[in-house]
């Protein structure tokens, strides 16, 4: 037997309670000996795109010490979503077939199977909302190869499927129309190992299309090594000189319309994540994430979803708008431990799940 998750992309407060509604099945299915596998896959053209920020931003911005925990608690429930189906112990199998941006990874890229396909699009966006690429991100762009991680989180680049399956975010790659029989077969499965022969059956290697940021990773590594989000930046120019270059100055142009804040923090965060286990980067994300709905050293979560989501003008205007102005104090703060008064810190259930318990993601 598999269970099936049609994951509906919501972009409302329904998307806390579908948070709290998957938690509850994965641990029913978890122990339940019918249950081979789980396959989850988005209701429409997406897989999903995320539909988190906008409630967030919306009882955050209500002012109150109240709403800003509400806000909060959001991600509370969502990271300990994203730690358990880490921990799953049986075959999780996400088909990306569509949008997968921010909270869409959360609960896909943390399980043992990836899916992509054709229409597949990945990306973290978070610098340009104010935010910070979170639900374990500082975990899984840390492990890819090279400064790759660097880049896809300080840009917020997107990737298609050859490119998420080349590099380890994404296990296997399908064509959309062949989704359908591969459900099917999995629906018949037995046992975990024939869920991965039935995956390697469907699975293909498609070519990295001609205008991939995979063909430039030398380049990638070479600028997005910098110790500084500053240093990051001098060496896209440098590297560009007086050439035309639309990839350099793509890159160039997303570092500097994204929050300044943003940028500095996420440097950190993926830098640390390379020293971190899951837990471990959770836990930080989850004090980032709270001093961000905090508004405590910026504002600029607001300010993004204002200019990207609400308003739409696209033309937001950060606080401070300089990388100077963005302080190692204050890049430190965000990362300082919750005391009682700020709701405490995240609680995983790393000992329920197992005291060595690592991500299942084969990054």
């Amino acid at each position: 037997m598999v269970g099936l998750l049609i994951f509906n992309t919501l972009t409302s407060v329904a998307y806390c309670v579908q948070i709290v509604r998957l938690q509850e099945l994965y641990q029913r299915w978890e122990a339940d000996s019918n249950v081979v596998a789980v396959i989850l896959k988005g209701n429409g053209r997406a897989f999903c795109a995320g539909g988190d920020v906008a409630s967030v931003c919306e009882l955050g911005r209500q002012g109150n010490l109240r709403r800003q925990h509400q806000a909060s608690g959001f991600f509370y429930k969502e990271y300990v979503l994203n730690y358990y189906l880490a921990t799953f112990k049986k075959p999780h199998v996400a088909f990306l077939n569509g949008v997968v941006m921010g909270g869409g990874n959360g609960v896909s890229v943390h399980g043992k199977y990836r899916v992509a396909t054709e229409k597949t699009l990945f990306a973290m966006p978070e610098t340009a909302l104010g935010l910070h690429p979170d639900v374990g991100a500082s975990y899984f762009l840390s492990r890819l190869d090279g400064h790759l991680g660097e880049y896809l989180g300080l840009t917020g680049e997107r990737l298609d499927g050859a490119d998420m399956l080349n590099i380890g975010l994404a296990t296997h790659y399908v064509p959309s129309e062949r989704l359908a029989s591969l459900e099917s077969e999995l629906r018949s499965v037995s046992s975990p190992e024939s869920v991965e022969e039935t995956l390697g059956k469907f699975s293909g290697r498609p070519p990295v299309q001609g205008k991939s940021c995979l063909h430039r990773l030398q380049v990638i590594n070479a600028c997005f090594s910098g110790d500084t989000v500053e240093g990051i930046l001098h060496a896209l120019e440098r590297e560009r000189g007086d050439g035309d270059d639309e990839w350099l100055d793509k890159a160039t142009s997303k570092l500097k319309g994204a929050s300044p804040t943003s940028l500095k923090i996420t440097l950190a965060s993926i830098r640390r994540g390379r020293q971190e286990s899951l837990a471990e980067c959770l836990a930080r994300e989850y004090r980032m994430s709270f001093r961000a709905v905090s508004a405590k050293y910026s504002g600029d979560f607001y300010e993004g979803c204002r200019a990207i989501l609400i308003d739409k003008d696209n033309r937001p205007r950060w606080d401070p708008s300089k990388l100077e102005g963005v302080s190692r104090e204050v890049v430190e703060g965000y990362f300082a431990a919750l005391g009682d008064g700020e709701g405490g810190e995240l609680q995983l259930p790393v000992g329920e799940r197992g005291a060595g318990a690592r991500s299942r993601a084969r990054i």
